[in-house]
């Protein structure tokens, strides 16, 4: 269910290595549970981020929650088609409904994320 090119936090975010930038997003999982996403606060390009910073909000007719960085690093994009589009993240949330882009300070963070099934996992053991 879950992509296998990513890894996975405890906080429902998930990260795409590509050259040693992260592109982050929410699960699927973490849509489902908010319901239609109706705004979406970004991250500040150009900004530092130590692994669990809030780096911005998910507002949705449920509840706003805050989206934390998976690892650290300098914010180097964000995805300006959610200012227009927040229901991209309900929609494609581990493709076009994607978060940020995070150049690694440390590529060896990404390691100690959950892989795939560990996250199935993980997400099965709470609900």
């Amino acid at each position: 269910m879950y992509p296998t090119d990513r890894r996975y936090s405890k906080e429902h975010e998930w990260v795409r290595v590509d050259e040693g930038v992260v592109t982050v997003g929410i699960t699927d999982f973490a849509q489902d549970q908010l319901g239609d996403i109706v705004y979406v606060e970004l991250a500040e390009e150009g900004k530092d981020v130590q692994a669990g910073d809030v780096i911005g909000t998910i507002e949705s007719v449920k509840a706003v929650s805050e989206i934390y960085a998976p690892v650290a690093g300098k914010v180097v994009a964000v995805n300006s088609d959610l200012d227009g589009n927040p229901e991209l993240v309900n929609s494609d949330p581990h493709g076009d409904g994607w978060y940020c882009k995070i150049s690694l300070a440390d590529s060896s963070v990404v390691d100690s994320l959950m892989d795939a099934s560990a996250y199935q996992e993980f997400v099965e053991q709470s609900e």
